[in-house]
């Protein structure tokens, strides 16, 4: 269910160490986020180019239950976006650790990277 390669942030967001983009991570939300908020039907995401701290709002997720803030994992430049989300937003339910994926960042600091949870301390958070 939380894929072991991956690192996780308590808003419910996975980090993938390798991006498409040179030295960027990517970020989605993960599966249990996907089925807490239900059918996404729209996605916001931030633009690329833009410098973001660690923890900020930078786009939402609207489902059919509701809306929810996406938030920045780690302070970096916002490098890449997944435009397929814009005609297909339900990726993010059908794939959350792959086609629905949301952004990927170049971090300011990749030792911010090794404060983000193992897949088992995720995994504790929301069993809890």
């Amino acid at each position: 269910m939380f894929p072991e390669e991956l690192s996780y942030t308590a808003e419910h967001e996975w980090v993938r160490e390798a991006g498409e983009a040179p030295g960027s991570v990517r970020v989605g939300i993960t599966d249990y986020a996907q089925d807490a908020l239900g059918d996404i039907v729209y996605v916001s995401l931030p633009e690329a180019g833009r410098t973001v701290a660690a923890g900020e709002a930078v786009g939402e997720l609207e489902s059919t239950k509701s809306v929810s803030d996406v938030y920045v994992p780690i302070a970096g430049e916002i490098v890449a976006l997944n435009t397929a989300l814009e005609a297909t937003p339900e990726l993010v339910n059908s794939d959350p650790y792959g086609a629905g994926w949301l952004f990927e960042i170049v971090p300011a600091d990749r030792g911010e990277l090794a404060g983000l949870m193992s897949a088992d301390s995720y995994r504790a958070s929301v069993d809890g």
